[in-house]
């Protein structure tokens, strides 16, 4: 009865696991749950009484849990029920894709990640690559928004950095919840998103269930008030011109909205524009065909020697940020008064009639958005070029001559110059200096030209502000 007992090093082994994924699991992960959950109470009751921020209850929601709504919506069950006729799948098979959907797409928002880290990072990040402003704003108006409206922000999409730069601008305010595409499902990228409160859309997914899933979420967080900021185009622009607008995700909102419901829905119009776009060559390879493509290695090559690039002028001392970045926030429009002045209710209408009204409210916000786009340095100074013949060369005197005539011009229409300093010669210096900087124009025997090799570069930057510049005719 007293001897010992020997056991296999192998099984000791598989008992220490296990022993200590109990520890773990019954002890030390209930402590940090509660040490992080409290640090996330703490934020929320900061933000709401110092930035007086109310993120709505959808949002803080546990994910499983609207995981669990969604999965055991009405019209998501009635979806799958008919997806699965369509396709003779059984029942359990369909659901199983409808669980997979809801995953992929409901965040876990974390109100200390975005406004600890996320706020923190945009913020130095932005503010590290460029001169960041905040132009015009429709002040007045923004504040009388009603409290518990459900606010979408629609905005051209630049760069990549649209992401950061208006989250950042926009946090003393709200958490913006934003519809990211499939380059961000990687991991551990996907799970930082999810908890900044992002959800995934899978672009041009010719899948019916997958959009019922996804149209009632984007219609449960409308209705919940959850802030979201989406972009009409769908993707960058490749040329620098707004695109038509998709109105994928515009629909799902409208197609529900009661403008009789507790919350207006309410689009505020953004425009913005950078001095420089990061990906701008990357951009207009896509567009042009005779620019050679670069695959996989060729990309990563080019983002390792620009990074490379950009540390060597910076331990020489001779590293610029890129210019300004600017974003105006326009005057609000409110569904709501949208549906009384036009007698329409998007509910009521069937398929053909609904399509017709959302691109009309679609091409309504992209003139909005167009009329806020800033008019920057770089672009003012490239259009300038642009107009001109080829091979035009400008002394700098006439260069600023021409610059100030175009800006005075756009002014009087009705458009936001961006002017640093409040110093337009400065401005149009600035703006001069980025695109011989990058060699786009050259200067030779006291005058300068723009680079016959970088024209399509130039005409990027110029589109910009072209429909601003296309209404003065």
């Amino acid at each position: 009865m007293g001897g010992n007992v020997s056991l296999p090093l192998w099984l000791v082994a598989v008992l220490a696991v296990f022993s200590a994924a109990a520890v773990i699991q019954f002890f030390l992960l209930p402590g940090l749950r509660w040490y992080f959950r409290r640090k996330m109470n703490r934020v929320i009751d900061e933000i709401n009484t110092q930035l007086n921020i109310e993120i709505p209850e959808f949002k803080l929601t546990r994910r499983q849990v609207l995981i669990d709504r969604l999965f055991h919506d009405g019209k998501v069950q009635a979806a799958a029920a008919q997806y699965g006729q369509t396709h003779a799948m059984p029942r359990n098979v369909v659901m199983a894709r409808v669980d997979a959907y809801a995953r992929e797409i409901v965040p876990s928002f974390n109100a200390y990640a975005y406004f600890r880290w996320g706020y923190r990072i945009a913020k130095y990040y932005a503010r590290w690559l460029y001169r960041v402003r905040l132009g015009y704003t429709d002040g007045a108006a923004l504040l009388a928004i009603p409290p518990r409206s459900s606010v979408v922000f629609v905005m051209n999409h630049r760069s990549n950095m649209d992401y950061l730069l208006v989250a950042f601008l926009a946090a003393e305010r709200t958490s913006l919840s934003y519809a990211v595409g499939e380059w961000a499902r990687i991991w551990p990228l996907q799970s930082l998103i999810r908890s900044l409160g992002a959800y995934f859309v899978r672009r041009n997914s010719g899948d019916e269930l997958y959009r019922a899933v996804l149209q009632r979420y984007v219609q449960m967080a409308t209705e919940g008030g959850v802030p979201q900021a989406v972009y009409p185009e769908g993707g960058l622009s490749a040329d620098g011109k707004l695109r038509a607008p998709k109105l994928g995700l515009l629909d799902y909102m409208l197609k529900s909205f009661n403008p009789g419901a507790e919350r207006d829905l309410i689009f505020i119009p953004v425009g913005i524009n950078y001095d420089r776009v990061l990906e701008d060559r990357t951009l207009l390879r896509k567009l042009h065909s005779t620019l050679p493509r670069r695959g996989i290695f060729g990309t990563g090559v080019t983002v390792v020697t620009f990074f490379l690039h950009n540390l060597w002028l910076m331990v020489r001392g001779s590293w610029y940020r890129y210019g300004y970045a600017c974003v105006n926030f326009g005057r609000p429009v409110s569904m709501r008064d949208y549906v009384a002045r036009n007698g329409v209710d998007f509910r009521e209408l069937d398929d053909d009639a609904r399509h017709r009204a959302v691109t009309a409210v679609g091409a309504m916000l992209m003139d909005a958005i167009r009329d806020v786009i800033p008019v920057l340095p770089v672009s003012l100074v490239a259009t300038v070029f642009v107009r001109a013949a080829p091979q035009t060369g400008f002394a700098e005197i006439d260069l600023k001559t021409k610059a100030y005539e175009l800006a005075r011009q756009l002014e009087a229409a009705g458009a936001h110059v961006y002017v640093p300093r409040s110093d337009l010669d400065y401005a149009i210096g600035v703006g001069l200096r980025m695109l011989t900087l990058r060699h786009i124009v050259v200067e030779r025997e006291g005058s300068f030209f723009a680079s016959e090799d970088e024209r399509v570069l130039l005409e990027y930057y110029a589109n910009a502000i072209a429909p601003l510049v296309e209404a003065l005719r």
